[in-house]
């Protein structure tokens, strides 16, 4: 009988969690903005930009786009450690992808607290 030992590799349940939790995250954040549309109707930039001043709209915004980077994060390292055989174009891939999320990010604050 072989008896294999978990080191280092991703077995799932964190994984799976993690991406309903920041699921979750990302439709309560959608809620919040389709209620702001229901509520003002027709949007525009000034009615935006007052709803970006709140303090606490910038950090839900904030949760919302980091929830999202980690949620693909999780989906596309999982599809790359499935298909990607050779392990220096998977890693290559990966290292790709997890700076492009890293950028995204420090865009998004830029973004959001940026003058």
């Amino acid at each position: 009988m072989v008896n294999k030992q978990p080191v280092g590799a991703h077995y799932g349940w964190k994984d799976w969690m993690i991406q309903r939790v920041t699921a979750v995250i990302m439709v309560a954040f959608s809620v919040l903005i389709l209620g702001f549309f229901l509520v003002y109707g027709r949007v525009e930039f000034g009615d935006w930009k007052q709803l970006f001043q709140n303090q606490l709209v910038r950090i839900l915004a904030l949760l919302f786009f980091l929830s999202v980077y980690y949620h693909a994060w999780i989906g596309v390292r999982d599809v790359l450690m499935d298909y990607i055989k050779p392990l220096a174009v998977r890693l290559s891939l990966q290292v790709a992808v997890c700076l492009f999320l890293i950028v995204c990010s420090i865009w998004t604050v830029s973004i959001l607290w940026g003058n």
